[in-house]
């Protein structure tokens, strides 16, 4: 057996090489990548033993403050564009599909089901908006039995489970069935900004960085229809200050969505979107 002593010059061979041989393949392709990547970062940037423990520090503080209603890692991947390569990576579309983004970590499962047109908004804040459109395939044909499920923050930047008490539950929540023609339609609000949580070590770090914590006005949506890909978006207020600059790098240009003032409307703003799935085949 070759003798593999660890030094600085041989360090990812070194590591990779203590592997047992009934590792699995794809475990085995990962942490040699991981490694390989990790080493060769250390080395880049010739990290020093203090920069070393503060990072140990930094993860450490980031788990300890991780709870069931705070995910600080998946945080720490948000802000650092991770989350958004993997879901790219995982999810390539064709052309004239609707692009995925970030998920969030403010979905809630078991929003009530609701009439297409109901209002959302329990809270009564807020500027009024109606979200309509249809829901197609590839081709333009509309998607009977698409479920649709939407959320947003209130107008004061809080989503309801951040603010068990003070929201209604379910606010800003509810769940759409899609008919023959495809069509949806409810009414919220027009999203506002908000910050992410930054009284944390991701927040410290967007502070050393000179970045803000920003995320722009969106709405979420959770489309799913048997025989079609699953699909996570936003749509985005196309005026929003933080487009350019959204703390998550969720915003993609097909994202950006309509938002029209209605002077005589039943609600304040219309934003008009459809939604492109792709099928499972695809």
């Amino acid at each position: 057996m070759t003798e593999h002593y660890f030094t600085e010059e041989n360090s990812i061979e070194t590591v990779n090489a203590r592997m047992g041989p009934n590792t699995s393949p794809r475990l085995r392709e990962v942490m040699t990548a991981l490694v390989k990547h990790l080493h060769a970062f250390a080395k880049e940037v010739h990290l020093t033993q203090e920069e070393w423990w503060y990072g140990i520090d930094f993860l450490t503080r980031t788990g300890q403050i991780t709870s069931g209603e705070r995910q600080e890692f998946i945080l720490l991947s948000d802000v650092l564009g991770f989350s958004m390569l993997v879901d790219a990576i995982n999810n390539r579309r064709p052309i004239g599909a609707t692009e995925n983004t970030v998920f969030g970590p403010f979905h809630v499962e078991g929003a009530p089901v609701r009439q297409m047109g109901d209002t959302i908004c329990l809270d009564g804040k807020g500027e009024t908006c109606l979200f309509e459109g249809k829901v197609l395939d590839l081709d333009g044909n509309p998607i009977k039995g698409a479920r649709i499920d939407v959320w947003s923050d209130n107008a004061d930047g809080y989503y309801d489970v951040q603010q068990p008490g003070l929201q209604p539950k379910w606010n800003n929540r509810g769940i759409f069935i899609t008919g023959e023609d495809g069509r949806y339609a409810f009414v919220g609000i027009k999203p506002v900004s908000y910050p992410i949580p930054d009284d944390g070590p991701v927040g410290q770090m967007l502070g050393h960085l000179g970045r803000h914590p920003y995320r722009p006005a969106h709405m979420h949506y959770l489309v799913t229809a048997d025989g079609y890909q699953r699909l996570v978006t936003h749509t985005f207020v196309g005026n929003d200050k933080y487009l350019a600059s959204d703390s998550v790098f969720g915003v993609k240009k097909s994202l950006v969505a309509p938002f029209e003032h209605l002077k005589d409307g039943a609600t304040q703003w219309r934003s008009p979107f459809d939604f492109v799935l792709t099928p499972l085949d695809r």
